[in-house]
């Protein structure tokens, strides 16, 4: 088992840590929008919140090229817009209209966009650790050097398909990153039986030409760091890695659920709340003189009306008319 030494901003990077904050920020804004929407009514089913795990999908994601894919779970939206979706077409498929990325069939879990090699979240727990073993075995099989990034909860370790799909990555040396985003609650077991459960790495490591390691999944450097290690090791090694983000959710499981009491204290969530990943790079920036409050406060009011012109643009899309429940879904996004 490896885990990474915690990094500082460095010195020079500054265009790159406004463009790694604004990614966390746009996710953090789209979520708090997406909460007021729900409740409203706007939005129907299930819709479950990144808030607190930015760090996690942005500083992965800020690694693969436009070429690579990535699939993930029905807690998709964080991964989505730090792929580079359109906050349009994301908001207008959470609120079931034509715009969609889906079409407004998918809704909150499932969110898919074909020229961004985003193969969608999945609602079935452990349902797409094997699609992304068939992904990397054909980015093999056709002689290419891309990558396949696979997100899923702690929880999926108790899947049978998980472990079926690493061993097969391994025994076959197929270029995935399979990244489990453990925020200790998985199906909602305590934080002690989930230690005992999730013990990622060591699980990892028992796959012969598997990689693991485990990250801190609140600080975007880090992740960035064993992210690019891992896809290094994927491109030119054919070699996977098993990759334990451990991480934080600041909100419940879904929108039904309590932000806390149910299963954890409020007093565990402000200790948590204090290493916000946002928060973090924000202060490291102020700190190096890469950003003060007049930047800080121009680009929460730019991300905010993005977020708004999202909600306007979903608001006025038209539904999907009677007849669109016999087509296929196409996966274009609009602009």
């Amino acid at each position: 088992m490896a885990t990474k030494k915690k990094s500082d901003a460095r010195p020079g990077d500054a265009a790159l840590h406004r463009e790694l904050l604004r990614s966390m920020l746009l996710q953090r804004r789209f979520e708090e929008k997406t909460a007021e929407a729900y409740a409203l009514g706007k939005i129907g089913g299930f819709c479950h919140l990144y808030i607190g795990q930015e760090a996690v999908s942005t500083g992965t994601l800020s690694m693969l090229r436009p070429d690579d894919y990535v699939i993930t779970t029905y807690r998709d939206h964080g991964q989505a817009l730090a792929r580079g979706m359109s906050p349009r077409a994301l908001m207008a498929e959470l609120f079931g209209r034509i715009d969609g990325c889906s079409r407004g069939k998918g809704g909150s879990m499932h969110l898919f966009d074909r020229n961004l090699n985003f193969l969608g979240g999945h609602g079935i727990v452990g349902s797409h650790v094997p699609v992304a073993a068939g992904v990397g075995f054909a980015i093999k099989y056709r002689g290419g050097d891309q990558v396949i990034i696979c997100y899923m909860g702690d929880s999926v370790v108790n899947i049978g398909a998980f472990h079926e799909a690493l061993n097969m990555a391994a025994l076959w040396k197929l270029p995935c990153l399979f990244v489990v985003e453990n925020n200790g609650y998985g199906m909602g077991t305590s934080v002690e039986r989930a230690a005992a459960i999730s013990d990622l790495s060591r699980r990892g490591a028992a796959y012969e030409g598997m990689d693991a390691v485990t990250v801190d999944g609140m600080d975007v450097f880090e992740v960035r760091e064993a992210t690019r290690a891992a896809v290094e090791r994927a491109r030119k090694h054919s070699t996977p890695t098993l990759m334990e983000i451990r991480t934080y959710r600041f909100m419940g499981h879904s929108m039904s659920d309590a932000v806390h009491s149910t299963y954890r204290t409020k007093a565990e969530l402000d200790e948590y709340i204090k290493r916000d990943p946002i928060e973090q790079l924000k202060h490291r920036m102020l700190e190096a003189g890469e950003l003060d409050a007049a930047a800080w406060d121009a680009l929460d009011t730019t991300i905010r009306a993005e977020v708004q012109d999202a909600w306007d643009f979903a608001d006025n899309s038209p539904e999907p008319p009677l007849e669109a429940l016999y087509e296929d879904v196409l996966v274009d996004t609009v602009s």
